[in-house]
């Protein structure tokens, strides 16, 4: 039986090299966390910085709920882990239902704790409504960033969306306001997760003509349920694609076998955006190590410590 082309680029595939086989490990990494609510959730959360700490991220990031609902818990764990580990802190900010001053007072309490690094974002309605700057608050993130480097010299990361944020009328005023925020003094944007490389490269390729020359990192998060991320995504307007709902069909009951598949998944873009040249990556976490950790491992980031054989 004469093979069909498309046989033969299977076979051909299947011949090939391992994607992931001799990279070298000449990644920068980090890592976001959202603070626990109960006292098992903080054991999860401090395990979780325990298990990634080895792999040397560059920083690690704790989330700030809507308004300001997380403040304290925020601050807390951006502390800790700061205080207790060797990894570089950083906290979110938003200008959700605050004056100026309440924010500038967070952020001059954060850097009197030692804390350097400000994930400076607008942020969303507690209510999930349209968003409304308050009347004696920072209007958005640049206003915000700007404020910032006004209390202490910060470093600043701020989010950037390869699909348009959804509140933006179109591509280009996102790429102008991404821009604007690196006037006001942002070092480097990270960018909501998504799952088709080309999209992040035609949004690099897109930011450089804007004249941005400052680093995008590529967001990733590794899918722990389909559904929880079709919810996420309506939410942020990241396209699901066409076969991800297959491969996760008939998995609800299964976590070890979901978890796989999310690594898989997830592994598969990051040495996609690999080859386009990308050698910074940002992991949403979900308090989850152990898929991070996979995908570090599979894209070549060890341990400075470990050797080949260490295992045997």
């Amino acid at each position: 039986m004469t093979p069909t082309l498309n046989q033969m680029h299977e076979a051909r595939t299947a011949l090939d090299s391992p994607l992931f086989s001799d990279l070298p490990g000449d990644i920068d990494i980090s890592f976001e966390f959202f603070p626990p609510k109960t006292e098992k959730m903080t054991q999860t959360l401090q395990d979780s910085v325990a298990t990634l700490q080895p792999l040397g991220p560059r920083f690690v990031s704790v989330t700030y709920g809507a308004g300001g609902s997380t403040r304290e818990r925020t601050h807390a764990e951006v502390v800790r882990v700061q205080n207790e580990t060797n990894i570089p802190a950083a906290a979110h900010l938003t200008c959700v239902n605050a004056t100026k001053e309440e924010v500038d007072a967070v952020a001059r309490h954060y850097w009197e704790s030692g804390i350097r690094h400000i994930v400076a974002l607008r942020g969303d309605s507690p209510d999930g409504g349209a968003y409304t700057p308050h009347p004696g608050g920072y209007a958005n993130a640049v206003e915000l960033i700007a404020g910032l480097k006004e209390v202490a010299d910060f470093e600043i990361s701020v989010a950037a969306y390869p699909e348009v944020h959804p509140d933006s009328p179109d591509a280009q005023t996102d790429i102008d306001n991404l821009k604007a925020k690196f006037d006001a003094g942002a070092d480097r944007a990270i960018t909501q997760f998504f799952f088709d490389p080309e999209c992040f490269f035609r949004f690099r390729d897109e930011a450089s003509a804007a004249g941005i020359d400052a680093e995008i990192v590529p967001g990733v998060m590794p899918v722990m349920s389909f559904a929880a991320v079709q919810r996420m995504s309506g939410l942020c307007g990241t396209s699901i694609p066409s076969w991800m709902e297959g491969l996760f069909d008939g998995l609800d009951e299964r976590p070890a076998a979901r978890q796989l598949v999310s690594a898989t998944i997830a592994a598969e873009l990051c040495r996609k955006l690999y080859a386009g040249g990308v050698r910074q990556f940002h992991f949403y976490t979900l308090n989850r190590a152990e898929l991070s950790y996979a995908i570090c491992h599979m894209l070549g980031k060890r341990p400075p410590e470990w050797k080949a054989g260490d295992a045997a």
